[in-house]
C-alpha cells in the first residue's frame, strides 16, 4: 500500500471518527480545570470483573533511540514513542507491517478481503462528554468528569448503546477497566440527530466519535494516570473482519505501554 493510498483511504474514514492518536488520554488539558482526584471504588452502577493485568507485546529489537510514531501515512513495523500533550513521559506502542497513521490521530489497518476502509482501527479522544441518548445526543452531551469510572459509568448509562460490565485491569503501574461498547438493538441510526449515534465528544455543541452502522464494535480501556484517565480504544467495522486482523489488532492495544 503506498502512503498516498493510505492518506485518502484515512481521511475517508476519519470524516466520522474524528479521534486523535492512538491512545486516549484525558484529564486536563486543552482548557480542562477537574482538580485530580483518586478513582474511587466502583459504583453499584458499573460492576466489576475480577482485575488482571495487560501483558505488553515484546518491543521492536532495535536497541537505539525509539522513535516517534509518524503523524501520517503508512508505518513500519516497530515499537514508537508517542508523546501526548501534559505528559511528562510518551508512551510506547508497538506495531507490525501494514498499519497507516493518519495526522498524528489515529492508526488503522485495512482488510483486503472487505469493501470497509479502516476495518480495523485504535483511537483516541479526549471525550470530555459523553451522550445520554447517543442516538438524539443534540442538547444531551454531558459532562463525564474527570475520572476512569466516571467515564465508565457515564457510557454504561448510554441509551442506544450497550456496554459490557467493566473488568479491572492493571497497565503497567497503573489500575483503570476494560468494557465493550456496541450499538444495542435495532437502532435506526438514519432516524437519529445527523444520522448517527454520536459516542462522545470534546464539547458540547458537535460530536467527535460516532458510529454510522449497527455493527461497529469497540473494547475500550480506561486507565488513571494519577489524577488523570487516558482512554482507548480498538474497534472493528463487523464481525465479517478477517479474525487474524481483529487478533492483530487486539495485539496492538496491548502493546500500549505507559
Amino acid at each position: 500500500m503506498s502512503s498516498v493510498t493510505a492518506l485518502e483511504k484515512a481521511a475517508q474514514r476519519s470524516r466520522h471518527l474524528v479521534p486523535l492518536v492512538t491512545v486516549a488520554l484525558i484529564g486536563c488539558l486543552g482548557g480542562c480545570e477537574y482538580e485530580p482526584d483518586n478513582v474511587p471504588l466502583p459504583s453499584a452502577s458499573s460492576p466489576t470483573t475480577e482485575a488482571r493485568t495487560v501483558p505488553p507485546l515484546p518491543e521492536s529489537r532495535d536497541t537505539g533511540t525509539v522513535p516517534p510514531l509518524p503523524e501520517s501515512g503508512d508505518v513500519d513495523a516497530g515499537t514508537y514513542l508517542v508523546p501526548v500533550a501534559g505528559y511528562t513521559e510518551p508512551f510506547k506502542i508497538t506495531v507490525p507491517d501494514g498499519w497507516f497513521a493518519l495526522d498524528g490521530h489515529s492508526l488503522g489497518k485495512d482488510d483486503p478481503d472487505h469493501p470497509a476502509e479502516w476495518a480495523v482501527y485504535i483511537t483516541l479522544s479526549r471525550a470530555y462528554y459523553v451522550a445520554k441518548d447517543a442516538c438524539t445526543w443534540r442538547g444531551a452531551l454531558a459532562d463525564s468528569g474527570p475520572s476512569a469510572e466516571a467515564f465508565v459509568d457515564a457510557m454504561a448509562a448510554q441509551s442506544s448503546t450497550a456496554s459490557t460490565p467493566p473488568a479491572k485491569v492493571m497497565v503497567g503501574n497503573y489500575s483503570g477497566f476494560e468494557f465493550d461498547h456496541s450499538v444495542e438493538g435495532n437502532v435506526d441510526i438514519t432516524a437519529c440527530n445527523g444520522g448517527q449515534l454520536c459516542i462522545h465528544s470534546e464539547d458540547t455543541q458537535r460530536c467527535s466519535r460516532w458510529y454510522l452502522t449497527r455493527n461497529e464494535h469497540e473494547t475500550y480501556r480506561v486507565v488513571d494516570l494519577n489524577g488523570q484517565r487516558a482512554v482507548a480504544a480498538v474497534s472493528h467495522i463487523d464481525e465479517s473482519i478477517n479474525p487474524e486482523l481483529m487478533r492483530e489488532a487486539r495485539a496492538v492495544f496491548d502493546s500500549i505501554v505507559f
